[in-house]
């Protein structure tokens, strides 16, 4: 149990000692899971294939079958937890860490860590990094939950766990720390930046020890370009921006033709999908490093990238659109990759010696579609940065950021494909400045321990004596009922009603656990714009403090200068 002094220094908006050690230990925890979760699925393909990824390896008839049984499984145990729970991935994150703090419940990890982990292990056009982001959020908030930390804390701990298993995943920490900041949490703020940063790190140091310092994308490199090249680059990121818009369109309109569909239907017909585009195009299955790996081996082979590309973007959007659990991030990696590869084939056709270019092109065009499929274009930036090892990238992947941005922005309305399924399945991930605000302040920060209380057979007479001789401290009367116990404020009563021997007023006040923050405080009391509530330990009959509207009003106003 945290002692109230650590829950009062957790409760500020600052960033501290505590804090930062907390979020080195949920960075640890989170990214054990995120490790965990990886070898799991790979340890499983291993069974059936040659290589991690390596769908083209395995007979027609199995690869046909493997999605359809993975479909099963998934539907299986998605029955066992209750298909209720089923909610999972980016989106769902996102509205829980805005909406409540990140706390994220138990099922739907479950059905997260193994049913992501059928999903990637049986074909699916799906990344890990959705998984990734969801385990993460849930291993650091069962750790916030469980020490009761301030909600305000548990927050930042799920940021730290997102970053923690995106660096896991990719041994990207900075691009890491930018997605939590960029499309998560959707703000900056340093007391959360250095606690994010930390656990980022830890994630980073437990993947190089599991798994080495290289990354899947290591052999792309980048080479400088010339001054004609960088003029390409405009209408490269244009053609991205409006592909990006494209893909978000139909992965959303696929979400909602299906959407009456049943959710075992629906799993059912992503298997099938799967397994039948598959025998056509095996290196189109997986999170999108076969894709990758095809441009290695094969980059100047035009019909079969044509083939791959259409047929990855096909069955990612099947796999999304359909329900089948697993992120959008790894399919967006490879099918960036494959398209900023072919953007480059034309450029063969008036200029001679480019194919030293194909790296470069693929980490651009990854860069591009990542940009403006997610709306992220400084995660973007900073993974293209961080998986090419070399500053020269930074200057052309602006150029195809920028562009790919503005077009699909100004030109086409696009939006982040992970704000339209939050629109479309109607969860909330906005909130009003004040709430906003005071969500990142526990109440044991504002709380007021100088209370007097009083018990119900203390006449109102005693109660006014010790107010004219203590003004300032709140005084608090408690009744006692046979199951119950309530809470009044007591103040004077400022219509000085002569007639009155004792001018009280008295406030019936609501208990607030010390784990909260000022926005459920502010809530319960805004409508009156008068009275206190109190707080309470463990149970609503321990009171420890009292926080009154005064308080919270003056807390706001500070804010504003």
């Amino acid at each position: 149990m945290l002692t109230t002094a650590l829950q009062e220094e957790l409760a500020k908006p600052r960033t501290t000692v505590q804090l930062c050690i907390l979020g080195i230990i949920a960075g640890i925890c989170s990214a054990s899971l995120i490790i965990l979760f990886r070898l799991g699925y790979e340890s499983i393909q291993l069974q059936y294939l040659s290589g991690v990824g390596d769908f083209a390896s395995l007979d027609p008839v199995y690869r046909f079958l493997l999605p359809i049984a993975g479909a099963l499984f998934i539907i299986i145990f998605a029955f066992i937890t209750g298909f209720k729970h089923y909610r999972m991935g980016i989106p769902f994150v996102i509205h829980r860490v805005k909406q409540h703090y990140g706390t994220i419940p138990i099922r739907t990890t479950l059905n997260q860590f193994f049913g992501g982990m059928i999903a990637l292990a049986s074909g699916f056009s799906v990344g890990r990094e959705g998984p990734s982001v969801h385990l993460g959020a849930a291993g650091s908030s069962f750790l916030g939950t469980w020490l009761r930390l301030p909600y305000n804390a548990v927050r930042i701990l799920a940021g730290c766990g997102i970053a923690a298993g995106i660096s896991a995943s990719f041994n990207t920490p900075f691009a890491a720390v930018i997605f939590v900041m960029e499309v998560v949490l959707r703000e900056y703020r340093i007391h959360m930046f250095i606690p994010v940063m930390l656990a980022a790190a830890c994630g980073s140091i437990l993947t190089q020890v599991v798994f080495g310092h290289s990354h899947e994308l290591d052999f792309l490199t980048v080479i400088h370009m010339d001054g004609w090249l960088l003029a390409y680059l405009i209408p490269f990121g244009m053609f991205f921006g409006a592909s990006a818009t494209f893909f978000n369109e139909q992965l959303m309109r696929i979400i909602k033709w299906f959407r009456p569909m049943s959710m075992i239907n629906r799993l059912l017909l992503a298997g099938v999908i799967t397994g039948a585009v598959g025998l056509l195009a095996p290196d189109a299955m997986g999170t999108g490093l076969s894709a990758v790996n095809l441009v290695v081996q094969s980059p100047d082979d035009l019909n079969l990238l044509l083939l791959v590309l259409i047929a990855k973007v096909f069955l990612t959007m099947v796999a999304i659109g359909l329900g089948i659990p697993g992120g959008i991030i790894g399919p967006v990696v490879g099918i960036g990759v494959l398209a900023g590869v072919i953007m480059l084939l034309p450029l063969q056709l008036v200029a001679h010696g480019q194919q030293d270019l194909t790296a470069s092109f693929a980490l651009l065009g990854m860069a591009a579609f990542m940009t403006s499929v997610l709306h992220a274009p400084l995660a973007a930036l900073s993974f293209v940065m961080e998986l090419s090892h070399d500053p020269s990238v930074i200057m052309p992947a602006m150029l195809v950021i920028v562009s790919s941005f503005v077009t699909a922005n100004q030109l086409f309305g696009n939006r982040s494909i992970f704000i339209r399924q939050l629109d479309y399945q109607k969860l909330s991930y906005t909130t009003s400045s004040i709430r906003d605000t005071l969500q990142k302040v526990g109440v044991m920060a504002l709380i007021d321990k100088e209370y007097k209380l009083f018990s119900d057979d203390v006449s109102n007479r005693a109660i006014l004596d010790f107010l004219d001789t203590a003004p300032t401290h709140p005084v608090v009367k408690k009744s006692q009922y046979e199951i119950d116990v309530s809470f009044e404020l007591v103040q004077y009563d400022i219509s000085l009603n002569p007639h009155d021997d004792a001018p009280l007023a008295f406030f019936t006040m609501q208990g607030v656990p010390s784990e909260a923050t000022l926005a459920e405080v502010y809530e319960l009391l805004q409508k009156a714009r008068e009275g206190a509530v109190y707080i309470y330990r463990n149970h609503s009959s321990n009171i420890i403090g009292v926080i009154t509207w005064d308080s919270v009003r003056n807390y706001l106003y500070k804010q504003d200068f």
